[in-house]
């Protein structure tokens, strides 16, 4: 499996639609032709067509800052949302028909939006994989063959399933058992859907023996139990499964948490109030706080006003790229030494594979109701208390031994090998099934 990039290209494609359609898509880089194809970008759009992008990304950035709008903003987002509601999924039923989202992203690719993309990939006829469901519908409309679809949450909109599904080319990867079987109430049947798993960096996963998660998980694990509360009762196992080699290793470094902001810049009011909360503790560098502000420049500027103000001589690093591509190599680099991660249930509730324990804000939307929830049924997440008193309530959780729990959850029920599964398929046309924690 060490070699599976080795010579496989396909077109990589992905929408500037938030950080979880670009973030899926990075991992895949190694594969991609001609680099990774940004549609909504002008590199990869034709004028006309960047203009009905701007107006859909504008759309969803406004969506994930309305309800933080003073009075009205909690009501206007409950009417915004239904947009993007996803039906319960029990009682199970036939949910194959159209809905009036596929209506509309059709209506959309029949004036342009995807053309410069189709353009492109048809001069060469590679498999196609995209993380966002626009590119993989036009190419289906426009009878391309070898279409993939990676879904990023836990659950789905309709919109991500053609107007016809039962003929329709598209095959998805998903990250979870729960979307499976939304995407089969949509009509997708088994022959198309592969169970890979949220497609990881390698960077920290490693090679197929997850060499590098490894190190990392037991170096974190140790950090996590100050207590001993962990220890005692699954020493064991973290050995059996991480090896003794990485658990006996000294640990020096100190309790570091990251806090991510969403793609579109919400929850910068929260980075605030725990800053201010976790203030003595940083002055006296006991701990280390990394505030990711992602690739916008006016949160970045923001952090740093922060910490200026609140923590000037603290352990606080700001992590920003002037790029995406800049950012993900940034965010994946502090990972490593990350021991909790605190950010909304976005895609990166998949990280929890990685032995990260999340912390969750609230969440924003009817997908990141889902992934709390697939989190929360993971044990993998804990919801966050209030902020003002991170202080308290976070290192309780911490000497309880619930962060090291809520982390070697994630890493032995998430899935760790989605990146290496989709090369698999991509190459193979088939996937083999896995039931170790280490193989999954």
């Amino acid at each position: 499996m060490k070699n599976q990039s080795a010579k496989l290209r396909a077109w990589v494609v992905t929408a500037n639609m938030g950080l979880g359609h670009l973030r899926a898509a990075h991992p895949l880089l190694p594969i991609a032709e001609d680099g990774l194809l940004t549609v909504g970008y002008d590199a990869d759009t034709t004028k006309k067509e960047a203009k009905m992008w701007k107006r859909l990304q504008s759309g969803y950035e406004f969506l994930s800052r309305v309800r933080m709008l003073p009075l009205i903003g909690k009501t206007l987002f409950k009417i915004l949302d239904t947009l993007l509601y996803i039906p319960p999924l029990y009682p199970i039923r036939d949910l194959s028909n159209p809905s009036f989202q596929v209506s509309l992203v059709k209506s959309f690719i029949r004036r342009g939006l995807c053309s410069a993309m189709l353009e492109k990939i048809k001069k060469n006829p590679l498999p196609m994989v995209t993380s966002f469901y626009a590119p993989a519908i036009a190419a289906d409309e426009a009878g391309y063959s070898r279409i993939y679809c990676i879904i990023t949450d836990t659950d789905a909109n309709r919109a991500w399933v053609s107007s016809n599904p039962r003929q329709s080319r598209i095959n998805y990867f998903v990250p979870c058992g729960s979307v499976l079987r939304r995407m089969r109430s949509y009509g997708i049947p088994d022959s198309r859907l592969f169970l890979t798993g949220f497609p990881l960096p390698l960077e920290l996963t490693g090679h197929d023996n997850l060499d590098v998660l490894k190190y990392d998980a037991a170096r974190r694990l140790k950090i996590l139990d100050p207590g001993k509360r962990f220890w005692p009762l699954h020493g064991r196992s973290v050995f059996h499964f991480l090896g003794k080699s990485n658990c006996a290793a000294k640990i020096s470094r100190k309790f570091t948490i990251t806090f991510a902001v969403g793609g579109a810049g919400a929850q910068t009011d929260t980075a605030e109030k725990l800053l201010l909360s976790l203030a003595e503790r940083l002055k006296k560098n006991e701990i280390i706080l990394n505030l990711v502000a992602g690739i916008r420049k006016n949160v970045f500027d923001h952090f740093i006003n922060l910490k200026n103000q609140i923590a000037p001589n603290g352990a606080v690093n700001i992590i920003y790229g002037k790029t995406h591509d800049e950012y993900f190599r940034a965010f994946n680099g502090i990972l490593h030494f990350t021991d909790v991660l605190w950010t909304k249930p976005s895609e990166l509730c998949f990280y929890c594979g990685l032995g990260l324990p999340i912390i969750m804000t609230e969440p924003i939307g009817s997908q990141e109701d889902y992934n709390r929830r697939w989190l929360q049924e993971m044990q993998a997440g804990i919801d966050q208390y209030d902020p003002r008193y991170t202080a308290e309530w976070l290192f309780d959780l911490l000497y309880e031994g619930r962060l090291a729990t809520a982390a070697w959850e994630g890493f032995l029920k998430a899935r760790k090998f989605g990146t290496y599964k989709i090369f698999e398929v991509l190459r193979t046309g088939t996937m083999q099934r896995e039931f170790s924690p280490l193989k999954r």
